[in-house]
């Protein structure tokens, strides 16, 4: 396994023998620095043999156009001879909002074989950020993403055109909104789209790499990192089982 190395706003990490690469897109401010904040569980990846192109971003309120900005940073890497990725597999991989802007993707997908989305989240604006409703109006501020939570469903079941996504849910996790997602999917044709349900909450994608980066080795929690080699193999083998194979 590689180092992680930035190319643009996007952070790379190369399996010496990738059999496909994964295209990852964090969720909230732990985006911003996704080689930090999900290192535990996309460096698990990368040793099942998965390259890893990890978008950075602070998020806004207008997700429509940092999808398309997200696409367009994986398609610029995918398209380019040197990185040696070009004839492989892709496997979309998205955490809470991360989930948002892989299904929001300008191609609808079709750039890739399937989609893992962990923590699905599509709460309004005012839902998201505490006290919004209450400053909003008087700063004069947009108080909605965009698209909204409503229009982002529809837009997904008319436009978004993979069949194949895993959908994680974890116990704990009050933020997750899989089951209304997993309900508009299974609704198209030919959809083979699924639900996993695994222990762990919100956070579980990302904790343990960016407990031990910030505190050291002494804070790392093993329950933590079970949950993450457990998830890691998850998403492993149903992509290898179902999704390993060219785009949609």
């Amino acid at each position: 396994m590689s180092r992680w190395r930035q190319q643009g706003s996007l952070w790379c990490l190369d399996s010496p023998e990738a059999s496909g690469v994964i295209e990852f897109i964090g969720g909230s401010y732990l985006a911003a620095t996704p080689q930090i904040s999900y290192r535990r569980l996309l460096e698990a990846l990368c040793r099942r043999g998965l390259s890893l192109r990890a978008w950075s971003y602070v998020p806004g309120f207008d997700h429509q156009a940092q999808a398309t900005e997200a696409w367009r940073a994986f398609r610029g890497v995918r398209q380019d001879p040197s990185a040696g990725t070009r004839a492989l597999p892709v496997l979309r991989l998205g955490h809470s909002l991360g989930c948002k802007l892989h299904l929001l993707a300008p191609d609808g997908g079709r750039g890739s074989s399937a989609l893992a989305a962990m923590s699905f989240n599509n709460f309004s604006a005012d839902r998201s950020i505490p006290l919004l409703a209450d400053l909003a109006p008087r700063l004069g501020v947009r108080t909605e993403f965009s698209p909204s939570p409503q229009e982002t469903l529809r837009l997904v079941g008319q436009l978004y055109g993979v069949p194949r996504n895993l959908l994680i849910r974890f116990g704990s996790d009050p933020l997750d909104q899989s089951p209304p997602l997993l309900e508009v999917l299974q609704q198209r044709p030919g959809d083979a789209s699924s639900l996993l349900q695994l222990g762990g909450d919100h956070l579980t994608p990302a904790s343990a790499g960016l407990r031990q980066n910030l505190l050291g080795t002494w804070a790392d929690d093993p329950l933590r990192q079970r949950q993450i080699d457990r998830l890691a193999a998850a998403i492993d083998t149903w992509w290898r089982q179902d999704g390993a194979r060219g785009p949609a």
